[in-house]
């Protein structure tokens, strides 16, 4: 059967590079001119460094068709950390194997303790995430931590170690609807050097878990990449191609891209390339003039300052008060996170925010607006 991998081995990394490079201010002009949906060609456009110079009119663009698509709503989720093992060694992750940081991993009472202080935020949408240690929490551990969630959220995503076809299925029917993986670099050879221990060191087999969550009839799927760890204009170019390919492959279904740029963290890495805020803009922007029906995440990662500024500009969830520490809300402990946030008001802060800039943050489905 084929999958993305099949189609992305038509791609040659320099050579998208360098056309992406020698895009010029007409192509950019072209793009914006172009009625209806755009395509890749369009997208190496709006990404280019041609298009630095038009990113005002992308900024309205984008913000005309995201308020055309999602209203003026923000879907507000939580991060829920349920362990920090792995056994995986990735260069720039704080619970890399190699990180000498204490372990956890939540019990069920701990989970239901994290739950409850997580409900009494107002959030209804939660994203489970856990280090990729498969002994620890694999299959069996996740399907208890849903059966035990399921009843108290509207909406449960994860972020976890990719799992095969059947796994995914069986985690469907527990109640899981959203999945999110990221492949972190298309670059083969820098994706070997920042993963050289553990089954994430696989890169085809983490490339082909969008194929196996489509035909697992996953209800939403999150894309990616870790900005800073190759160059971020081919890097997108590559995620957006997975995107166009996921959307016509598995129609069913929806999509989001998120844009984690390199934070500190224990054992940190340095990022190779720096995006600054002005291009983090222009990249949020040339995704939703690719897509009008992809959904846009912006995590606290980022500042407080770049969050409220951007808001409008394309993006459609946001997560706030987030504790990237096993256990963070109801025990916090600084020395398990897995690395620093930025934005760290707390949700009644963002909540405000949002509202002074006329949009209504939602913290259930709404009409119009998919999940996060």
């Amino acid at each position: 059967m084929q999958s993305f991998k099949d189609l992305i081995a038509n791609y040659e990394w320099q050579a998208i590079q360098d056309d992406i490079y020698r895009k010029s201010a007409a192509d950019v002009v072209r793009a914006l001119a172009k009625p209806g949906r755009l395509d890749l060609e369009d997208f190496k456009a709006l990404v280019s460094p041609a298009a630095a110079a038009y990113l005002e009119p992308m900024a309205q663009r984008s913000h005309q068709q995201t308020q055309q698509r999602f209203g003026k709503t923000i879907q507000m989720y939580i991060p829920l950390y349920l362990s920090n093992e792995c056994q995986n060694i990735c260069t720039y992750c704080g619970f890399s194997l190699d990180v000498p940081i204490a372990r956890k991993t939540l019990s069920e009472e701990e989970i239901l303790a994290e739950m409850s202080v997580i409900k009494q935020m107002g959030y209804e949408h939660v994203l489970l995430v856990t280090g990729e240690a498969n002994k620890t929490v694999g299959v069996e551990y996740l399907q208890c931590a849903i059966r035990l969630l399921r009843p108290h959220f509207a909406h449960i995503a994860m972020e976890v170690q990719p799992l095969e076809q059947a796994e995914y299925a069986l985690l469907r029917r527990e109640g899981l609807h959203t999945v999110l993986v990221y492949q972190e670099t298309y670059h083969r050879e820098e994706y070997k050097t920042h993963h050289p221990k553990g089954k994430k060191s696989n890169f085809d087999y983490r490339l082909d878990t969008h194929d196996r969550l489509g035909r697992a009839g996953i209800q939403k799927m999150g894309l990616g990449v870790l900005l800073g760890l190759e160059d971020w204009r081919t890097d997108s170019f590559f995620c957006a191609a997975h995107l166009q390919y996921l959307e016509k492959t598995y129609w069913q279904s929806k999509y989001s891209i998120s844009f984690p740029r390199l934070r500190p963290c224990a054992g940190g890495l340095n990022p190779k390339v720096q995006l600054s805020d002005r291009e983090l803009v222009q990249l949020i922007c040339a995704y939703r003039l690719l897509s009008d029906t992809v959904e846009l995440s912006l995590s606290t990662r980022e500042s407080p300052h770049f969050r409220d500024h951007v808001l409008k500009l394309g993006i459609t969830s946001m997560s706030a008060d987030s504790k990237t520490d096993p256990g963070g809300y109801a025990n916090p402990n600084m020395a398990l996170e897995q690395f620093e946030i930025d934005d760290k008001r707390p949700t009644t802060e963002v909540v405000a925010s949002i509202r002074r800039q006329g949009y209504e943050p939602v913290f259930k489905n709404a009409v119009g607006i998919g999940d996060f």
